[in-house]
């Protein structure tokens, strides 16, 4: 099977380029705090721009295995250059998430790139299309917590040990609410092609709603409880507190003041 894709097609983007370079520039400002009095929002740009790029990568990865699957339109969609501009629905994979960030320090799943499943030969292919984008962002948290389970954040300024702990726990999130088997989130089609024919025809008009179905629930008192538990327990393996995400949100809503550290 081919894979070829022209070189314009997978050149990366200026505009994912820029994200790069605004997370870099945001994080430096917060380790060496040059902006005194406005660490916060320096916080706020560090998390965003990060979160923005952990999301464009989620993307690259379903479009690349979906390349390497059988797929070569993904090339022609602007899906391998990064940019989250290409994507099929930009406000469900950009804006929403970090809205969300913004309002509950959440990760919202994306799921914008559009692919021709019917080019896509094998259950398992199909499966781990579906997987890598959630396999990405497990990987993200792994590498942002790095210094935490490596025990080397000794001199590490407090504000950037905060925020990387609250964007690692956004990846963990997302990485969560992702894995769930419910229809239109990677987790169902995970599962989907093990599942029989008629079963898969009867709930994919629901497919549309499985994202909000599972954030209704997680405004029940118990599920959020539950969901946060895990989140923390996850973390605590990786060597974040729950202070420290704690900490990192409220770094981040600059617009409430600098919190008291402790």
């Amino acid at each position: 099977m081919t894979t070829a894709v022209r070189r314009a097609d997978r050149r990366v983007s200026p505009v994912f380029l820029a994200l790069v370079a605004a997370m870099a520039a945001s994080g430096w400002y917060v380790w060496t705090d040059k902006l005194a009095a406005n660490t916060g929002l320096a916080v706020f740009l560090f998390v965003v721009s990060g979160w923005i790029v952990s999301l464009c990568l989620h993307e690259y990865a379903h479009a690349r295995t979906a390349l390497h699957s059988g797929d070569i339109s993904i090339g022609a969609k602007g899906y391998l250059t990064l940019n989250p501009l290409k994507y099929t629905h930009a406000l469900l994979s950009i804006v929403l998430p970090v809205i969300f960030v913004i309002m509950g320090g959440i990760g919202l799943p994306g799921g914008a790139v559009f692919i021709e499943r019917g080019r896509i030969r094998g259950r398992w292919r199909h499966s781990l299309i579906s997987a890598a984008g959630p396999l990405t962002n497990i990987l993200f948290a792994a590498v942002v917590t790095a210094p935490f389970w490596l025990g080397a954040m000794d001199g590490v300024p407090q504000p950037f040990r905060y925020a990387l702990a609250f964007l690692a726990l956004l990846q963990v999130t997302a990485a969560i609410l992702n894995f769930v088997p419910v229809p239109g989130l990677d987790g169902y089609g995970v599962l989907e092609p093990w599942l029989p024919y008629k079963l898969r025809r009867q709930v994919e008009p629901f497919a549309p709603f499985g994202l909000l179905a599972v954030f209704a629930l997680l405004w029940a008192p118990g599920v959020n409880q539950a969901f946060f538990e895990a989140v923390d327990a996850i973390l605590r393996v990786l060597g974040v507190s729950q202070i420290d995400t704690y900490l990192g949100q409220e770094f981040f809503r600059f617009w409430q003041g600098e919190p008291q550290t402790f």
